[in-house]
């Protein structure tokens, strides 16, 4: 589908500041923590380089801010808690720091390539053009997130270095066969979307990409730098791009033509063309989901799901599963009304447990 500038441009205007990275993740009708639908996370789903880095914040941060209760929910923290509620609450409330990793490291600045392209006259948008890009987004990668410098500290002859800027080099250059970039002219890039649904829940994210054709259908595109996963579990793979298109029918009543994943890893393209029921039953599952997050905000109680994911968490050393203790839960819990009845009927507010 050609795109042009037209028809787009206001996506956005949901207002809110943009989340502290690119974020860089379905949902039951019960209630409980821990009951949320599992075959829509699974490994192929959640690969280690898709897990977006919007909740890695700098120990000092971490410490210094105060917790506080969810207000939003984005495709990624959606997906922690469906992958494991203790997650989630490592990453949204207790804030734990997290260690960058090559592969998330690499998404990001691939990303930053292809985003940056767009920059050029369309002639202008060959492969060596792009990969050329790579060495001054490193930089601006590591001087706004310091951090990145750490994966390569052991590397002092920097040959480590070099051998992964040659795969982002790769990735990039796959992209030019599964997309033509000379015959784009995106309407957005790099995207953000933030809508209040009727309930009051607040939905945001980052898109990569929005394609508006001269017929005024929108394409909304995202860059995976993983492989495509295999076709059972290509239902969850759609979930984000099926919370964006929700979004965008919320701010501008228009149902997104199509949802396009763009696999750089194994040069794989999957595209979906949703209709409003897609749309209405993704918002009842978020809402199902929402509620389960505001059910162990209110208790306390984030259960782990242990799965084949657990090698990659940086959290083992305060996951139970892995002889671990939470911190101090920094919020206050209110007693679950059956445990409230066995001890005589007392309820209230409790102090951080």
């Amino acid at each position: 589908m050609e795109s042009s500038s037209e028809g787009v441009a206001g996506v956005g205007d949901g207002g809110g500041v943009e989340d502290p990275a690119r974020t860089e993740a379905s949902a039951p009708e019960a209630v409980v923590p821990g009951a949320v639908v599992q075959e829509a996370v699974t490994p192929e789903a959640v690969a280690p380089e898709a897990v977006a880095p919007e909740a890695v914040v700098p120990e000092a941060v971490a410490t210094a801010v105060a917790a506080i209760a969810p207000a939003s929910l984005s495709p990624s923290r959606a997906g922690d808690f469906m992958q494991c509620p203790l997650l989630y609450r490592f990453r949204v409330i207790d804030r734990l720091p997290e260690k960058p990793s090559p592969a998330a490291t690499k998404g990001t600045l691939v990303h930053a390539v292809l985003e940056r392209l767009f920059d050029a006259p369309a002639a202008e948008r060959t492969a060596p053009r792009a990969k050329s890009l790579i060495p001054g987004q490193w930089d601006r990668l590591r001087e706004t997130r310091p951090e990145v410098g750490e994966l390569f500290a052991d590397d002092p002859e920097g040959e480590r270095l070099a051998g992964w800027l040659v795969e982002a080099e790769r990735l990039v250059e796959r992209w030019f066969t599964l997309e033509d970039p000379t015959r784009l002219e995106p309407a957005e890039r790099e995207l953000f979307v933030e809508a209040e649904l009727d309930s009051g829940l607040r939905l945001r994210g980052i898109i990569d990409r929005v394609d508006v054709a001269p017929t005024g259908e929108v394409r909304i595109v995202d860059y995976k730098t993983g492989k495509a996963p295999r076709p059972e579990y290509a239902e969850g793979a759609l979930f984000q791009m099926k919370f964006y298109a929700l979004v965008v029918w919320r701010l501008k009543n228009v149902v997104p033509r199509r949802l396009q994943l763009v696999y750089l890893g194994s040069g794989d393209v999957l595209t979906y063309d949703p209709v409003l029921a897609d749309l209405e039953r993704v918002e009842r599952k978020l809402l199902a989901l929402w509620e389960a997050i505001r059910l162990a905000t209110r208790t306390g109680e984030w259960r782990p799901r242990p799965t084949k994911l657990c090698g990659w968490c940086d959290h083992q050393a305060h996951c139970p599963e892995f002889g671990g203790t939470p911190p101090p839960y920094p919020l206050p819990v209110t007693l679950p009304v059956r445990a409230a009845e066995s001890e005589g009927g007392a309820q209230g507010r409790m102090g951080p447990g």
